[in-house]
């Protein structure tokens, strides 16, 4: 899942310092994967996805990964750079560097700034590395995600994730494919003893990210082509407040407990189906691995999940995230180098050893994880899947729906009124870019 920060710390973050934990195998020494004296060397920067992660198991795959790697291009070396935990200002930091030439060389960008690295133009293009029949199979939305105005691909988005809607079917039969219809089983599961639906609604990313979807369901746009918020007027106010007034409904008719308004972790829904408190919620697709730990085989029978409901059957959408491999360096041998990386490590290899959703749809045939019932209905939902705009001023449009949710949620400020007022905060942090 994809993490935000708010918009001034997005945009004026400075440099963070952190230790670095200790790498996971002997063959990868220090800082770097690769003979010492190796002639080329490629710095990478990277989150926890390679051989510093912090489970052993993946650090000593990755480990595998990137060993054979560099031994299927003698005379390279890697210098792994480790971000920190706080993604937002490692990518503001990354993007400043970019701009003054002190960028890495090949880096792991968060598909959510994309757009705003291949908006200041300090991307090489991998155009020439990729083969068409590989970019066709992308998601529509990934392959959206990737490319510039001129048609070329400035990024290798490998992974991703989406929201759906789980459901205990021993309480709920029926998938909900409305939002009526979910009311009503969260109804249903009131008076069965359950809490009703649960969902992220305090001040936290996901109460954002996972709410969009009812808004991009219907059609509805945050900002215009200019990056400027639009979600206040015309049809796209309607539509917005339409989709907000269905998370307030669920809350005062007792579909949705009260506490809805304070939950900001995934994690509370797995421990609310382990104590059989709930039997439905919105979460995400790595979640069902998660349930599958978590709950005795018995209880994990009764648990399932389907497509976010819309208004109507047919208005459906769900947010996705995910991670991307990106060169700054303008030597074309590195660029081909970062993206021989994405291609032999990420693109397949990475996606099997963490089960993270690949993005094209022909990985989920080739690898036996992803070619179950389940990660092929995740990949069916991924097609109607959007990810959040480019927009410099997101993470500001992003904070003011999360604190217009704690007003609504909690009843203390009518739906027009809170909607208005989140808007012209994001308007106002629009002009001041």
């Amino acid at each position: 899942m994809t993490r935000t920060t708010p918009f001034r710390a997005l945009i004026c973050a400075l440099a963070v310092s952190t230790a670095l934990p200790a790498m996971a195998q002997n063959t990868i020494t220090g800082d770097s994967v690769g003979p010492a004296d190796a002639k080329q060397t490629l710095t990478f920067r990277m989150t926890t996805d390679g051989p510093r992660n912090n489970e052993p198991a993946l650090a000593e795959g990755y480990g595998k990964l990137f060993n054979e790697f560099v031994a299927r291009h003698p005379g390279w070396k890697i210098e792994l750079q480790m971000m920190s935990g706080d993604i937002g200002q490692e990518q503001a930091r990354m993007l400043e560097q970019s701009k003054s030439g002190n960028a890495p060389d090949c880096a792991a960008v968060d598909s959510f700034v994309l757009p705003l690295f291949k908006k200041a133009g300090v991307l090489s293009s991998f155009s020439p590395y990729f083969k068409k029949e590989e970019i066709d199979q992308l998601f529509p939305f990934i392959r959206d995600g990737v490319t510039g105005t001129d048609g070329k691909i400035y990024a290798w988005w490998w992974s991703t994730d989406l929201r759906v809607l789980y459901r205990n079917k021993a309480i709920i039969p029926d998938a909900p494919q409305t939002w009526d219809e979910t009311k009503k089983a969260a109804l249903a599961s009131v008076d069965q003893g359950m809490e009703g639906i649960l969902f992220n609604g305090s001040r936290y990313e996901g109460t954002t990210f996972d709410w969009l979807a009812n808004f991009w369901g219907q059609g509805g746009k945050l900002v215009d082509d200019a990056g400027k918020p639009i979600f206040g007027e015309g049809e796209d106010r309607a539509k917005f407040v339409k989709a907000v007034n269905y998370y307030r409904d669920l809350v005062e008719s007792g579909a949705a407990p009260k506490r809805v308004a304070t939950i900001g972790n995934y994690d509370d829904f797995n421990a609310a189906a382990a104590a059989g408190t709930t039997a439905l919620f919105v979460g995400g697709n790595w979640q069902m691995s998660q349930l599958k730990t978590t709950l005795e085989p018995e209880d994990l029978a009764n648990w399932t999940f389907s497509p976010l409901p819309g208004p109507t059957k047919d208005q459906r959408s769900t947010g996705t995230g995910g991670w991307t491999v990106a060169s700054f360096a303008k030597d074309p041998a590195k660029v081909e180098m970062c993206a021989n990386l994405a291609r032999e490590i990420y693109m397949g290899p990475a996606n099997e050893l963490q089960q993270q959703l690949p993005t094209r749809a022909d990985l989920y045939d080739k690898y036996p994880v992803f070619s179950t019932p389940e990660n092929k209905a995740f990949a069916e939902a991924l097609k109607v899947g959007q990810a959040r705009p480019g927009a410099p001023v997101y993470p500001e449009i992003s904070n003011q729906i999360q604190i217009m949710m704690g007003k609504v949620l909690t009843g203390s400020q009518p739906t027009d009124a809170a909607v208005d007022e989140a808007f012209k905060a994001s308007l106002d942090a629009f002009k001041r870019l």
